[in-house]
């Protein structure tokens, strides 16, 4: 007698895999924390590997929906490297070519991965960061504009929306309500002010912190200090309760730590996020009260092993 087949799940591309990721405990280090769960979603289970897959297919979407972006038309925009990886993949999937400004110091293994993507790069003065990659790429679309679809992930609200309609309501979810604090580094501002925008919306009480490298000078890729940097233009600053400066050098230390009691090997800002939720868990645990604090994991270490703090003890 034969077993029947099993009917296999309809297949989808890739795109269709955005999304939904895990939210991860981190027991071994909300351990020091009586009272206090630190939970990370984690992006990197996104077909891209980052938090950034969010925001590139919504942009994406609205540019087609507004017949801004049609057959022919290149995709161009600055990235310090995930977003741009986002870009590159749907791209290759919608068929668009894609164009993309970054500094010359990202990490060899974006600018290796975007050019398996078949991506154009464009590199900019180390030194500019970020902003650098910005002001190049006006000036090239600016040159040329019935060529491209320019969707400046900075200034475009389907950026934040993405996460109001996704991470926001998943994180809800997962945590069945329980979310008391929300952590996230500001880079375009993005995943900060969708998903707070969010949770502000629909848990009552819920507190959104924003956190930021302590000066200009830092070495947490794809985040700001907007005391010194161009400001996003969907950046709401309204929407934290407070922020958090986080030192670079304790960015690095986290991610080791994380691979090494966690099991979960993860990128600078990512590490940034979490050292972040352990400063505000100290304080909510030495007061006595109780918290469930959620943060990004924004991508894995897959794009830093090359970095050298691995060395370090």
């Amino acid at each position: 007698m034969t077993t029947p087949a099993t009917a296999l799940p309809m297949a989808h591309d890739v795109i269709s895999q955005i999304g939904n990721t895990p939210l991860l405990r981190l027991a071994k280090v909300d351990s020091a924390y009586p009272g206090v769960e630190i939970y990370g979603k984690a992006e990197y289970f996104n077909p891209g590997g980052s938090v950034k897959d969010r925001a590139a297919l919504n942009m994406i979407r609205e540019g087609e929906r507004a017949g801004l972006l049609t057959p022919g038309k290149v995709l161009i925009d600055s990235t310090s490297g995930n977003t741009g990886i986002a870009y590159a993949m749907i791209g290759a999937v919608r068929g668009y070519k894609v164009k993309l400004c970054l500094p010359q110091n990202a990490s060899p293994e974006r600018k290796r991965i975007l050019k398996a993507y078949g991506a154009e790069l464009v590199l900019t003065d180390p030194g500019e960061g970020s902003d650098g990659a910005i002001r190049r790429v006006r000036e090239i679309y600016a040159a040329d504009p019935d060529r491209y679809f320019y969707p400046d992930q900075y200034g475009n609200d389907a950026n934040w929306r993405a996460h109001f309609n996704s991470t926001g309501p998943e994180i809800i979810a997962q945590t069945e309500g329980r979310v008391t604090h929300f952590v996230a580094l500001l880079g375009t501002s993005g995943t900060f002010v969708g998903t707070s925008r969010r949770l502000k919306q629909d848990v009552p009480g819920v507190q959104c912190i924003s956190a930021q490298p302590s000066t200009g000078f830092h070495g947490i890729e794809g985040t700001k200090h907007m005391a010194t940097a161009i400001i996003p233009r969907i950046y709401d600053p309204r929407l934290a309760d407070r922020n958090i400066e986080i030192e670079t050098e304790d960015a690095y230390k986290m991610v080791r730590r994380l691979a090494r009691d966690e099991g979960i090997l993860v990128g600078i800002s990512a590490g940034g996020n979490i050292q972040a939720a352990t400063q505000l868990a100290k304080e909510i645990s030495a007061e006595g009260r109780t918290g469930v604090i959620v943060t990004i994991l924004c991508d894995g270490a897959d794009k830093y092993l090359s970095e050298h703090f691995w060395d370090e003890e």
